[in-house]
């Protein structure tokens, strides 16, 4: 049964490997299962129902995207998408989090609409790659300063705006640590590496004081303070379209990259080396956000750590299945998600950074209208402490450059369109 279900014999895997190559998936990303209740905590949200609402969002949106789409691919409330969430939205724009969770639905509605529609081909084929690139990497700058400042090492100062934090505290200690431990384990490819960091520095903190454990395993705690929390009334509050397209956007771009990124390897492109099914797994994506912003998280999206269970040898949908099943496990480990300090979980921020700044080293560093939107882009996120004013500074930079430098035949209508509408917020509307 699943050997015809799956077409586990027609793309050249068994039962044995894809289960195994679920658990190679579920190693690399599980540590999403204590950073986000420990992000969204911080936007006033309870972090027990969090828990529950990340692992529930991961396994539901995670197979769905293994049965319907059947790809090896895992979804989960997305790094970057968190941190907009609490630091841009809620603490940034004085949001609160019922109203930004109800434009986390409205996201995904829409990211559901245009995957029924041609739209979506045409809208990410509009963006320039290197706007593309450069949200990436500008979320993975925002990440670093968020990470980095979460742990005390770096700090507000008024004279310069930003300092270095005492480097001698145990937390700071404890941080850098946990990161080196991360980024070396990473680069002798050991599978899970984020996640052994992540609970060996807890352990660390355990026994020199630092934190108190609760437990490791409880039945899970109540969902009750997120769940059905949408704030429907904000839907029809203009200040909230910004928010509802910048969560769009970012997710779809994600989306759309971990897909190719994941589908090449998996042998999912046909003949043009386009993804086969490309408008099931956007649909599995797209409605995982709408029920994780119903359970109480913020935006899922496919994670690019798939790619770890595929090159295990994951060739089909068993894969995610496998996936799923594992963070439905995971809803018992809640007392241990309680004992993940921010010194555990802000270096994990700070490494997932520093992987996506890499989109960077692909722009044409030759042509300024090319890298100077793009620079624009990725720095002024963490500087403005806003994904969405990142992304608009970016189009409105490379639509006037393009036009300045004669090269206007490059422009594309969505982008002039998106560069226009932008330039009209930053003029005319309040800063946010």
């Amino acid at each position: 049964m699943l050997n015809k279900f799956f077409q586990l014999e027609a793309r050249g895997t068994n039962i044995r490997t894809e289960i195994a190559a679920g658990i190679t998936t579920f190693l690399a990303m599980s540590y999403i299962i204590f950073v986000n209740p420990d992000i969204l905590s911080k936007a006033g949200m309870d972090t027990g129902a969090v828990f529950v609402a990340t692992c529930l969002s991961a396994a539901i949106g995670t197979a769905i995207m293994g049965i319907y789409a059947n790809y090896p691919i895992a979804i989960a409330p997305g790094m970057g998408l968190n941190a907009y969430f609490t630091f841009g939205v809620v603490i940034g724009m004085g949001i609160p989090w019922q109203a930004a969770l109800m434009a986390v639905f409205m996201s995904g509605a829409l990211f559901v609409a245009l995957s029924l529609s041609p739209i979506r081909e045409w809208i990410i084929n509009a963006i320039p790659m290197e706007l593309k690139m450069a949200i990436g990497a500008g979320i993975g700058l925002f990440l670093i300063i968020i990470g980095l400042s979460s742990v005390g090492i770096v700090v507000a100062n008024p004279a310069t705006l930003v300092g270095l934090g005492d480097l001698s505290s145990p937390v700071a200690l404890l941080a850098i640590a946990c990161f080196i431990s991360i980024a070396v384990l990473d680069a002798r490819r050991v599978p899970g590496a984020m996640l052994i960091g992540i609970l060996g520095i807890t352990l660390a903190g355990v026994l020199l004081g630092v934190s108190e454990p609760a437990g490791i395993v409880s039945v899970p705690p109540s969902i009750a303070p997120t769940l059905f929390q949408l704030d429907w009334r904000a839907a029809f509050e203009i200040g909230l379209v910004v928010v509802v397209i910048s969560l769009l956007f970012v997710d779809m771009f994600d989306t759309a990259g971990t897909l190719v990124s994941v589908a090449q390897p998996a042998g999912l492109l046909d003949e043009e080396g386009k993804v086969k099914d490309l408008r099931k797994a956007l649909l599995a994506d797209s409605s995982a956000t709408m029920i994780g912003a119903v359970l109480g998280t913020s935006s899922a999206t496919s994670y690019i750590e798939s790619i770890a269970g595929v090159k295990a040898g994951g060739r089909t949908g068993l894969t995610a299945v496998t996936v799923a099943i594992l963070f439905c496990l995971a809803l018992f480990l809640a007392p241990l998600a309680g004992a993940v300090q921010s010194f555990a979980t802000g270096p994990a921020l700070v490494y997932v950074g520093c992987i996506m700044t890499g989109g960077l080293t692909k722009l044409d560093w030759e042509d300024p209208t090319s890298f100077v939107p793009a620079v624009i882009t990725a720095v002024a996120m963490p500087l403005t402490y806003s994904i969405a004013t990142g992304i608009g500074l970016g189009f409105v930079a490379f639509a006037a450059l393009k036009v300045g430098a004669g090269k206007w035949k490059s422009l594309t209508i969505g982008v002039v369109a998106l560069a226009i509408v932008f330039l009209a917020k930053f003029v005319f509307l309040s800063p946010a």
